[in-house]
């Protein structure tokens, strides 16, 4: 049995940032978290991965404790583009220390 091809992880310029922000230890644990779970399966609902409401920004959710992680997925091409990464407290994801807002909606 041959095993799938994995899918290629692109960070967005923004989501680059957004790591950034984590100090080194959350950020290595961030990576590795995202190579886990969307590289062979990103669009495989979990009590981790979720498909979002409809909204103008991504269209899943890696949930990694209080992180989050919002990516799309090109399942042609085989690329998961990592759009955003935040801390979800309470109700509110934080990215950057910033409230951010993912729902056309919000």
């Amino acid at each position: 049995m041959t095993k799938a091809k994995p899918f290629e992880i692109d960070l967005e310029a923004e989501a680059y940032d957004d790591l950034a922000y984590f100090h080194a230890k959350q950020r290595q644990e961030i990576f590795d978290s995202i190579t886990v779970h969307l590289r062979h399966r990103p669009t495989w609902e979990t009590h981790k991965i979720k498909r979002l409401r409809p909204n103008l920004f991504a269209e899943w959710e890696l949930r990694l404790g209080d992180w989050r992680v919002l990516y799309d997925v090109d399942e042609p091409n085989m690329v998961v583009r990592i759009q955003a990464i935040g801390e979800k407290r309470g109700n509110q994801l934080f990215v950057r220390g910033e409230e951010f807002h993912k729902h056309e909606s919000d």
